[in-house]
């Protein structure tokens, strides 16, 4: 990408038609961007629908149009009862349950099955393409339970069946009726046609959907402990020796140069290391094995962040209709790349968290950090910062058990038509929800340092430019801690700073880009 990249808060609309970045997604899915069709988009859709119509006018036999599904595939769907099955599959594939997905994993499912069936390689009507785009634009969210899928389908028939005007929706902040939602927002629903009901729950959508919002926040996560770690290397007096250029070059990793960069170019104007840093020899390792941790990490996240964004450019479906005529049985629908990329960016998010809690630590530890116990006076009486650590400690260990990969699991379904499954929506999953725990992690650590930090002003030389900001951030909704205070708050409005990107913003500014 050319230039500085465009922040998805910033994208107001998204057109569909040239190739998408997670930054789209995003915007769309989190931040409400508008969705619209290119004349290519709409020239490759109806021209894909042609085919399959007179594919069905010759009676040719094709998966999920003219036969049934998986080991229905052997028996034929009678003309009169295209269209009724269809609806059928939609009807009988939703069986997700449990808590509803939330809003912004729906939108971004809906943008995918936009992204994918609109390649020109499904078979669907633009018609039907234009209720989904009308969905995201006019604020519908299709009720969509959480659990219970191999790979796809299952919470997608939940979305699609809202299209039709069935299902349950969010419109206004009111759960309602898949029909009810769709007439307060001037929508009307379709009738699924011809491949319509197969290819709306096929797919890899909302794996795609999960594990691009994972990446996303993993990337900005990745970036933001640069600026936690610098933050906490300096309030402890770090030695800067182990950032050096020279110990980069003999282990080659692009990604480990550029952390260490980060952290030198953070700390290039503070007072406080130049004056009082470095007293260690060999600092202890969660504070000088940050550019080879995060490093790692980084090399991870970024891995996960090309394979997710191929995925968003492809299509998923199964059948292929192909411009030459021929209709390819395949699959497509596979989620084996997003599925092991999810499951590594559950290790490197645990990765990251777990050298973070150990910084976090080291802060509030007066045996290692220099600084009063628990960063608070009077520490008998006060609890100060003690539980923040124990809070990481809790959180870390429930981002061990979800990194256990899902995608080496398989159970077979569908009268062994379907003997081996990817399990990448489970892994997809759990990246999502290891992303947000780890952003609390984080959060931490950047409170911890904050209150820190304005220890160490007190007494002794002023702190670099970005943790001086960094700290003014934390403190316009986290007040300096004199004595024990209601500390929920505080971590919540930290979590709050490192989701939203801000705190990765504020080193930006004076850095440049950290991606």
């Amino acid at each position: 990408m050319n230039g500085k990249r465009k922040e998805a808060k910033d994208i107001k609309e998204v057109i569909l038609d040239r190739e998408l970045r997670l930054e789209d997604l995003v915007a769309v899915a989190r931040f409400g961007a508008r969705v619209s069709f290119s004349d290519n988009y709409k020239e490759r859709v109806n021209r894909c629908r042609a085919q399959v119509e007179q594919l069905v006018r010759e009676k040719r036999r094709m998966y999920g149009i003219t036969t049934g599904l998986g080991e229905n595939v052997k028996r034929g769907i009678p003309e009169e009862a295209a269209a009724r099955y269809q609806k059928n599959t939609m009807l009988t594939h939703c069986t997700t349950v449990g808590e509803p997905m939330p809003g912004e994993a729906v939108r971004a499912m809906l943008f995918m099955m936009l992204a994918n069936v609109g390649t020109g390689f499904s078979g669907v009507r633009l018609s039907s393409l234009a209720t989904i785009m009308d969905l995201l634009n006019r604020g519908v969210t299709p009720w969509v339970p959480m659990h219970g899928s191999v790979g796809y389908l299952d919470a997608e028939a939940h979305a699609a069946l809202v299209f039709t005007g069935a299902g349950r929706a969010w419109y206004d902040g009111e759960l309602l009726d898949g029909g009810e939602a769709l007439r307060h927002a001037g929508i009307c629903p379709f009738q699924p046609s011809y491949k319509e009901g197969l290819c709306f729950v096929n797919g890899c959508t909302s794996i795609n959907a999960m594990a691009a919002l994972a990446a996303y926040d993993a990337r900005n996560l990745t970036a933001t402990a640069d600026v936690t770690a610098a933050c906490t290397l300096e309030v402890l007096g770090g030695n800067l020796r182990a950032f050096d250029e020279r110990v980069m070059a003999v282990k080659p990793h692009k990604e480990q140069a550029t952390t260490a960069k980060h952290v030198r170019d953070i700390l290039a104007d503070s007072a406080l290391l130049k004056g009082a840093g470095g007293e260690n020899l060999q600092d202890a390792l969660s504070l000088r094995c940050v550019p080879q941790a995060h490093g790692a990490v980084r090399r991870a996240v970024s891995d996960a962040v090309e394979v997710i964004e191929t995925e968003m450019n492809s299509c998923d479906d199964n059948p292929i209709i192909y411009p030459d005529g021929d209709v390819l049985s395949a699959c497509n629908s596979d989620s084996g790349f997003v599925g092991i990329e999810s499951d590594a960016l559950c290790i490197a998010m645990g990765y990251l968290s777990k050298i973070s809690e150990r910084r976090t630590d080291r802060m509030v530890n007066e045996h290692v950090s220099g600084l009063p116990p628990f960063l608070v006076a009077n520490p008998g009486e006060n609890s100060g910062y003690m539980i923040v650590q124990y809070s990481s400690a809790g959180l870390l260990g429930e981002i061990r058990i979800l990194s256990h990969p899902a995608s080496v699991d398989s159970v077979p379904t569908c009268a062994f038509q379907e003997d081996y499954v990817s399990m990448g929506y489970n892994a997809a999953m759990k990246a999502y929800r290891v992303a947000a725990l780890a952003e609390y992690v984080l959060g931490n650590e950047l409170l911890t340092a904050a209150q820190a930090a304005d220890l160490r002003v007190r007494r002794e030389l002023p702190l670099s430019s970005v943790t001086a900001a960094v700290g003014a951030a934390v403190r316009e909704k986290a007040p300096f801690m004199e004595k024990d205070h209601y500390i929920s708050p505080d971590m919540e409005w930290a979590r709050e700073l490192v989701h939203s990107g801000r705190i990765r913003e504020i080193a930006e500014s004076r850095i440049g880009e950290m991606y």
